[in-house]
């Protein structure tokens, strides 16, 4: 619930250790606002923990996400690129429920925003859940299928850093960088090999291979690329509780890649152990 999760921080550690995991990184949207809570939740269940975020990101149109692990969470830098990024999706907000109200569908903002936690990060996710909420659609994944996706006409874009800068940011904060799930095609344009390439020469280190999003054919491609650009290869389940059908734990990432990442990290944001 930090950003567009249905769990709560501790609540997501708990269904983690009932999982039978014992490493679980948390990568909340352009916020490290879950990290208190979810160490709180990792050190009484005996979890491991991998904090970092997820920086939204934009290039030639195309949406990229952008993985910061162990980052420093006071890092001037990247903490200001990120409010500035927070602001603009309030912004985006009122405008996307502008319209859509505009156009018969039943939202106010009010709705949306008793939709969004205390200090989280505003997103279209919230407005799905408000349309579920007033009983418009069923589930989350029917109002991104019908209004919130990209090519909609009710799509309003927010700033969002090129993501060769937010590279550099995760970099000067003592973090490792790794583009998410660069393959998948549910949030518009895939992203280009040569895009991967670019990232790479200003200090991207992995890239994440194993995903719900990624096929047989994706995931060749990403092991392919990332050897010959010498990129670690992760894997996340990409799990948002309710708000999306993937299972947590489903796709991981080896040990000693996250030994690696540990690593390559300034040390300034440590792995927590319990």
């Amino acid at each position: 619930t930090s950003s567009d999760g249905t769990q709560s921080p501790s609540e997501l550690v708990e269904t983690a250790a009932a999982a039978g995991l014992d490493v679980l990184a948390i990568t909340d949207h352009d916020t490290v606002g879950g990290w208190e809570e979810a160490t709180a939740a990792a050190l009484r269940t005996g979890m491991t923990l991998v904090r970092g975020i997820e920086i939204s990101c934009r290039q030639d149109g195309r949406s990229v996400h952008l993985l910061g692990y162990l980052t420093d969470p006071v890092a001037s830098g990247l903490m200001a690129e990120l409010a500035r990024a927070r602001k603009s999706r309030v912004t985006r907000l009122r405008l996307m429920v502008g319209k859509l109200a505009a156009a018969g569908i039943p939202l106010t903002y009010a709705e949306v925003q008793a939709q969004v936690a205390p200090g989280a990060t505003p997103g279209r996710p919230h407005i799905a859940d408000a349309l579920v909420a007033n009983g418009t659609v069923a589930h989350r994944d029917e109002a991104f299928a019908t209004w919130l996706h990209d090519r909609s006409e009710f799509y309003v874009d927010h700033y969002a850093p090129h993501p060769a800068h937010a590279v550099r940011l995760v970099r000067e904060a003592g973090g490792v960088a790794v583009i998410a799930h660069p393959f998948t095609r549910s949030q518009g344009r895939a992203v280009p090999d040569r895009l991967v390439e670019e990232l790479a020469e200003v200090g991207l280190a992995g890239v994440e291979v194993d995903h719900p999003d990624h096929g047989d054919e994706e995931r060749r491609r990403g092991e392919q690329l990332a050897r010959s650009l010498g990129l670690l290869v992760t894997g996340s389940s990409d799990y948002h509780g309710s708000g999306k059908g993937n299972r947590l734990g489903q796709h991981t990432t080896h040990p000693e890649v996250l030994r690696e990442i540990e690593d390559r990290s300034s040390g300034r944001t440590e792995v927590v152990r319990p």
